[in-house]
């Protein structure tokens, strides 16, 4: 068990692969998905790759800009160039994590938006495997900042960690394994409430 700014957590297993790189795809629902994968996952170092829009926000631009491969999604080019760099990290040893969804949907938690092929893309062209985790509460304990009557207090972050997946030669069949995969214990952690 990890604690970081008040938020204990719990998983059910580490990532098992650790002498290889490896792309962690959580959902997202939170600010705390960034805050909080330090401590979940310090099994090995890690960037995250992510739209480039966060940097223009205050406090996660300082997290982020050091530690990541932000992607420009509005230039095809810049884009590209964030790929590669993705390419490289892998190559290099780190592992990525890339959040399917691209960004916090405008759904009500537990709903996942469609994944983009991104994720998969580079993990099939690298040959590394993709673990699905799935943050079961984050949306509960801190809600969008904007959100002034949003929740936003300590509590057990509850975390369902996938076992790794190669994608093969049909991309599309992995995502959607994998949205299945954490739709599914998104479902399970709602009926045990």
């Amino acid at each position: 068990m990890q604690i970081f700014c008040f938020y204990p957590s719990r998983k059910n297993r580490n990532i098992g692969i650790t002498d290889k790189p490896f792309i962690i795809l959580p959902n997202h629902t939170s600010y705390l998905d960034i805050f909080l994968m330090f401590s979940l996952f310090p099994e090995k170092p890690f960037l995250f790759m992510g739209k480039s829009e966060i940097l223009s926000y205050p406090i996660i631009s300082t997290y982020f800009k050091n530690l990541n491969i932000p992607v420009d999604r509005k230039n095809k080019m810049k884009a590209g160039q964030a790929f590669v760099k993705a390419k490289q990290a892998l190559e290099e040893g780190f592992s990525l994590v890339i959040f399917p969804e691209g960004g916090i949907p405008d759904l009500p938690a537990p709903q996942l938006a469609n994944f983009k092929d991104g994720a998969f893309l580079l993990a099939q062209k690298t040959g590394v495997p993709v673990i699905p985790v799935a943050f079961l509460n984050h949306h509960q304990l801190f809600s969008d900042p904007g959100n002034f009557l949003g929740s936003a207090h300590p509590g057990l972050s509850k975390v369902f960690v996938h076992e790794p997946i190669f994608v093969g030669d049909d991309v599309s069949t992995t995502k959607k394994l994998c949205r299945s995969l954490i739709q599914q214990s998104l479902l399970d952690a709602q009926k045990k409430k």
